[in-house]
């Protein structure tokens, strides 16, 4: 058992919360509250209704989650949003949400993990925002036949691939959840290859006019592997299990 003080304090320092500028209705850091005692540690990619009832299942009573609780206008405490804090308050199971500390942690990041994932190196980072880059550059040499390959292995539910770049790189963009941002940047940054999540239909266009080669593994793919390392790190250093709630998310 430890205190949910306490780990919420250590949370905060490791993915430096404060330091993280993020967009407006992120509200990182401790979003809900239990009783103050925590047994089982738990990561999932959303916070969901689906996956606060399975963390009740599982004994669960701190979730670390990347999309948090709060991203739409305040709404009144109804339906869905009732029953998930009716959920939460049956099972005392805090919720902790990590965004953009998450995605640009140089060691536990969701961008970094991808890289090393196909065998990249990360090696510098791009796209600016508030403060901070939050998207990430690695290296290879690679050719885009290897890289295609490795990808559709790690991903082989949610893979797609936009492919009018180079056939060989040196340099690699990666950009987990939404890569729209990224995609008119990308030669800014001296790359034509972006691994993202997501885009929008009109990266098709772009894509083929600005010669890139953009892959496609899915948002929720994408966005596991920052919530797992910091749910794995808390269940070390404080003596606790820990489990993944997996949704099964195709997109």
């Amino acid at each position: 058992m430890a205190k949910l003080n306490d780990i919420v304090t250590w949370c905060n320092e490791r993915v430096r919360i404060p330091e993280v500028a993020d967009f407006p209705g992120a509200h990182n850091g401790l979003q809900f509250a239990n009783r103050g005692e925590v047994r089982k540690i738990g990561a999932a990619v959303d916070a969901g209704l689906r996956p606060f009832e399975f963390a009740m299942e599982r004994g669960i009573d701190f979730l670390i989650v990347h999309h948090g609780m709060f991203w739409d206008p305040f709404v009144p405490i109804a339906g869905t949003a009732y029953e998930k804090v009716r959920k939460l308050l049956e099972g005392d199971c805090a919720v902790y949400s990590a965004h953009l500390p998450l995605d640009l942690h140089p060691e536990i990041g969701n961008n970094v993990l991808l890289a090393k994932k196909i065998g990249l190196t990360p090696s510098g980072s791009f796209l600016p925002f508030e403060g901070n880059d939050v998207g990430v550059i690695a290296t290879g040499p690679i050719s885009r036949k290897e890289l295609s390959k490795r990808l559709q292995e790690a991903f082989p539910g949610t893979f797609r691939a936009l492919e009018f770049g180079a056939s060989e790189l040196e340099k690699v963009a990666i950009l987990t959840g939404s890569g729209q941002s990224a995609v008119v940047h990308l030669r800014a940054a001296g790359v034509d290859t972006l691994i993202t999540g997501e885009v929008k239909q009109n990266t098709f266009n772009i894509a083929q006019e600005q010669q890139l080669n953009v892959y496609l593994c899915g948002h929720y793919r994408t966005e596991t592997f920052g919530v797992c390392a910091l749910a794995g790190e808390v269940a070390e250093r404080f003596g606790l299990p820990w489990e993944f709630i997996e949704t099964e998310c195709p997109l």
